[in-house]
């Protein structure tokens, strides 16, 4: 009869001998099939796996490492988990690691590209399965030296200039551009784009979105209206204090982050400014806040998690030993039109005189 609990009587818990004896088997082919090993009879599969069942015995991981030479542990890299997107994407590599039966550590890099290093060596000499890294830089960051030791890296958001490792990506520019032409298309003209820093794909990409809506519509772009902020919401509103207060200042603008899209209204806000009789705005991400503003915001919508399972996927099959060419993923955006870009040809013309 076996034990169906966890805690064999006085004498510790379960251990591989335990559910061998109870299957009638060694304790090696307990070993094979509980690693889904090749040349098992499939009725002896059947029985060991009862036997594991109804004794509730659970392998030990660190054994499993040792015999691997890899912990069952992935590594998440990103910017900073307190930005929305970054948080909704974690939660969808999560969900597959979880699934695939590993735990996730994550770490946040501060676009740092020390602080990035430091934890891709930690992810080294912990025998890591695998790396998910969002990085710091598309030139400076480097992975080169974990893929070397057999530890596969896949890049989520951006892409490596120097490293051909995998990697899942948002059609950047061609939402930036949707989001754009809407705005011209609304008869708004000197449309302003708040962008992220300088050496980052994403950032580079959505301001060349930005530039093509100019070029698709036939509108003459400003350059002076353009700033490259830092992806937070103090780099938003001081970018959008600029802006505001530069001589002719926007009638729109284009603000390709969540986080520095809250900044910018900010900054509307405390010029005084109404949305969109003033300025119209569309922002990136489709935060769950954005169609509860009053005006509801105007947003490009990513998707998100589908982002961090896709990723998931690919470092998954990349451990499991897929020897493939590398492979980029790109997902596409949606525009969510809200009132916070309604067209100017719609707003009530301005009143003069006494009323």
């Amino acid at each position: 009869m076996l034990r169906t609990a966890k805690w064999r009587d006085g004498q510790g818990m379960t251990t591989i001998k335990d559910v061998a004896a109870a299957a009638g088997v060694s304790p090696s082919t307990v070993s094979r099939v509980l690693n889904n090993g090749p040349k098992v009879d499939p009725a002896l599969a059947r029985r060991v796996r009862k036997a594991a069942a109804q004794l509730d015995y659970r392998p030990s991981r660190v054994a499993q490492s040792l015999r691997r030479q890899r912990s069952h542990v992935w590594m998440l890299l990103v910017p900073d988990v307190r930005n929305p997107f970054f948080t909704d994407m974690v939660r969808g590599v999560e969900d597959a690691a979880r699934g695939a039966g590993y735990a996730l550590t994550l770490c946040n890099t501060d676009d740092d590209v020390a602080q990035e290093r430091r934890y891709l060596e930690l992810a080294l000499n912990e025998r890591v399965s695998g790396v998910i890294l969002s990085p710091a830089s598309d030139t400076r960051s480097a992975v080169e030296h974990l893929t070397a030791k057999g530890i596969p890296v896949v890049t989520v958001d951006r892409v490596l200039e120097h490293d051909s490792v995998d990697a899942v990506l948002v059609d950047n520019r061609d939402g930036a551009r949707k989001a754009t032409g809407h705005l011209l298309e609304a008869g708004y003209r000197n449309l302003a784009c708040i962008t992220g820093p300088e050496g980052q794909t994403t950032a580079a990409d959505r301001l060349a979105g930005f530039r093509d809506a100019h070029t698709d519509c036939g509108v003459k772009l400003r350059p002076e209206l353009i700033r490259h902020g830092d992806f937070r919401i103090s780099g938003g509103e001081k970018a959008a204090d600029e802006l505001l207060r530069s001589p002719e200042p926007p009638d729109a603008v284009f603000v390709a982050n969540n986080l520095m899209t809250l900044g910018t209204l900010d900054a509307i806000t405390a010029a005084g400014l109404n949305i969109p009789s003033d300025i119209a705005i569309v922002g990136w991400d489709d935060a769950p806040w954005a169609p509860l503003l009053r005006p509801a915001l105007t947003t490009v919508a990513q998707p998100t998690h589908e982002l961090g399972q896709q990723t998931a996927a690919l470092l998954e099959s990349r451990i499991a030993g897929s020897t493939a060419p590398q492979r980029i993923i790109t997902l596409r955006t949606h525009l969510n039109v809200r009132a916070s870009s309604t067209p100017a040809s719609a707003l009530p013309l301005p009143r003069t005189g006494n009323v």
